[in-house]
């Protein structure tokens, strides 16, 4: 779904009107429909549509768009210096020479390491193998 950030309260009053015509007063179509108008009207008249569209907007937002590095490295050395310093946190997300990778704890020891994390754009460019 394509998400209009600016989209008229009154046009999609106006829809919910005339797609509720086509339902008999009481049927719980009717009802939905009345429902979801009153919503947005009372979202509106709190002053809170800015806070429903930003809402909105992450409702339909994919989960990729939300994966977005924390640090980006041009080399494995200058992350590994970072991630020495005591900075990282353990679920972080950072590009390394354009890789992803996420912090986790070390295997046996205490601290810090990389694991290997596509990010969305590597994972775009993936081929899928042949199916022969």
């Amino acid at each position: 779904m394509i998400y209009n950030p600016n989209f008229d309260v009154d046009s999609v009053l106006d829809v919910l009107r005339t797609v509720n015509e086509k339902h008999q007063e009481g049927t719980p179509e009717d009802e939905a429909l009345r429902v979801a108008a009153v919503a947005l009207l009372y979202v509106r008249e709190i002053q809170k549509l800015d806070d429903y569209r930003e809402f909105f907007r992450k409702f339909y937002t994919p989960a990729v768009d939300y994966i977005v590095p924390s640090q980006t490295f041009a080399t494995r050395k200058e992350a590994d210096e970072w991630l020495a310093s005591g900075k990282a946190r353990e679920g972080e997300i950072v590009k390394i020479a354009d890789e992803g990778f996420r912090v986790i704890p070390q295997r046996n020891a205490k601290g810090l390491r990389f694991r290997p994390t596509p990010l969305p754009e590597e994972l775009m460019k993936m081929k899928p193998p042949d199916s022969e």
